[in-house]
């Protein structure tokens, strides 16, 4: 299988890049200055150039609380970007797989989450996202899967775990909200279920297998619970710990309201794709010890070289 995705530093397409030879999956990058989602006219010759099976829309605008202030960006990537995405999986005749986020939910609604909760973003990034899955699945609905995920983590790109490992190191204690509540998901993990998810859409035409699913690492927690967690594997591999001090979401604000409760029901994704990622403890032990084997490595280098 040939899999086109958008975008080429993200953490899930840099998954799906590490991933997909064990899967036997060609992935096939494809970002600026080639495809520019602010230039929807570029989009369709990017993805055809590679003669994809199928394509994976990962490429978003992501930046929370700079989006509350650059709205148009934001819509422009997240909501116009996807449909031209989407219609250029019509054009040529291919399944997308579309990623999008758990902020589509309000922020003050209980959870967990099923596809068919009503939605009311709290924020212009939720907003746009979900104005991102109606484009999709108004212009390819009939051949598309929008997977919603959250709170992504991996050995890539900025995210929560590697900015805790380098808060440990810093300081002895990390103030983290803990009235927050989601589903913590490896980016390895997404790739392997968008992997099987666009296996699925190839091989079988039912309209069961398309849609809007939620794809996250079994088990929640709090971001306070998370950090511990993390904390906890680094020492335990001789890597940096420090103390939590867990603390209410109003004694650490931000622009963007953050959901209170983000979590999301799976069952449908695992009734209809077979898919259920594992819970995202164990996902994570490999993946912190990644990173502390990596900070170790440019220790050691940084010695032998003074």
């Amino acid at each position: 299988m040939r899999l086109a995705v958008t975008g080429t530093g993200g953490q899930v397409v840099r998954a799906l890049m590490e991933r997909g030879a064990a899967f036997g999956v060609e992935v096939l990058p494809v970002g600026r200055p080639v495809l520019d989602l602010l230039r929807p006219e570029s989009v369709r010759d990017a993805l055809a150039a590679v003669r994809p099976d199928a394509i994976v829309s990962a490429a978003a605008y992501t930046a929370v609380d700079a989006a509350e202030t650059d709205r148009r960006k934001a819509q422009a990537v997240n909501e116009h970007g996807a449909e031209a995405i989407a219609l250029a999986a019509r054009d040529l005749g291919v399944p997308l797989v579309h990623l999008s986020t758990d902020y589509v939910f309000a922020a003050d609604a209980g959870g967990p989450h099923t596809e068919d909760a009503p939605t009311d973003p709290a924020g212009v990034y939720g907003a746009t996202k979900l104005a991102g899955e109606r484009a999709v699945l108004a212009a390819h609905g009939a051949d598309s899967a929008v997977l919603r995920t959250a709170w992504v983590y991996s050995p890539f790109g900025g995210n929560f775990v590697k900015t805790m490992l380098r808060l440990a190191r810093e300081r002895e204690e990390v103030s983290v909200v803990a009235d927050q509540f989601g589903n913590p998901t490896s980016a390895l993990d997404i790739a392997e279920g968008v992997i099987a998810v666009a296996r699925n859409l190839l091989a079988d035409p039912d309209p069961c297998l398309r849609g809007v699913f939620h794809l996250t690492g079994q088990g929640d927690a709090s971001w306070a619970q998370l950090a511990e967690a993390v904390f906890d594997l680094s020492h335990e591999m001789g890597g940096p710990w420090a103390q939590v001090r867990a603390i209410p979401t109003s004694a650490y604000p931000t622009v963007a309201r953050r959901p209170a409760d983000s979590r999301l029901d799976c069952a449908r994704i695992a009734a209809v794709h077979g898919l259920t990622l594992p819970p995202w403890r164990t996902s994570l032990r490999p993946i912190v010890q990644r990173l502390v084997a990596r900070h170790h490595s440019l220790n050691q280098f940084a010695g032998a070289c003074s």
